[in-house]
């Protein structure tokens, strides 16, 4: 993803005044990210809004499925799930715009505690900083591609690669975040466990 056109939202003006633009966390339901990114690109303009609602985001970095039959499957994986990121001039409008588009939950923000009563207040939004938007941007523009495995213990792999490329096993453990897991190989009329990443096997039926 290329990074935003201004890491530090300083800038865009109002038909009004010159106002300050900013990223701002919008949360959503889960899934729904393009639909919301769509909708509410479509509804800015609808509600003469987008002047001032200026970009939609979703954070997403390159990924790698390995299905079930060994074949792969280029896709991207989201930085944050469930999230879009809006650079915008806050005003009622704009809130207005982005609360009311369906699948949005709400700004990640700030409570505003209501002065009397046991009811919940009112979420204020919080703009990010310029080092959380620029350490955002950053992630997704580093392209390393995240290999995703359809993967559970107790399944039956096939090594494609590496040393031990053509032995069978069982996966004993897996490691997402690491992309690895562990299995165990017959290895001398043995078994033994063996760390493999994601890219050197495939799962057998």
């Amino acid at each position: 993803m290329d990074l935003p056109h201004s890491s530090s939202g300083d800038e865009i003006v109002s038909t009004a005044k010159t106002s300050i633009a900013r990223w701002y966390a919008i949360q959503v339901a889960s899934s729904c990210e393009k639909k919301v990114k769509a909708t509410l690109e479509q509804r800015a303009v609808t509600l003469g809004v987008s002047n001032r609602i200026l970009e939609i985001e979703i954070p997403q970095t390159p990924a790698v499925k390995l299905k079930k039959d060994g074949s792969r499957q280029s896709t991207e994986e989201k930085v944050f799930p469930g999230y879009v990121l809006v650079r915008m001039v806050l005003d009622e409008d704009t809130m207005m715009a982005v609360r009311s588009t369906p699948n949005v939950i709400n700004f990640v923000g700030a409570e505003d505690r209501r002065a009397t009563g046991r009811g919940r207040g009112h979420i204020k939004p919080r703009p990010l900083s310029r080092q959380e938007v620029n350490r955002i941007f950053k992630r997704a523009s580093e392209k390393k591609t995240v290999v995703k495995l359809d993967l559970a213990e107790g399944d039956q792999i096939l090594v494609t690669s590496g040393p031990f490329k053509d032995f069978q096993g069982e996966v004993i453990e897996v490691s997402g975040e690491r992309n690895k897991l562990k299995a165990l190989l017959s290895i001398f009329g043995r078994e033994t466990p063996v760390e493999l990443e994601f890219s050197q096997i495939s799962k057998q039926n």
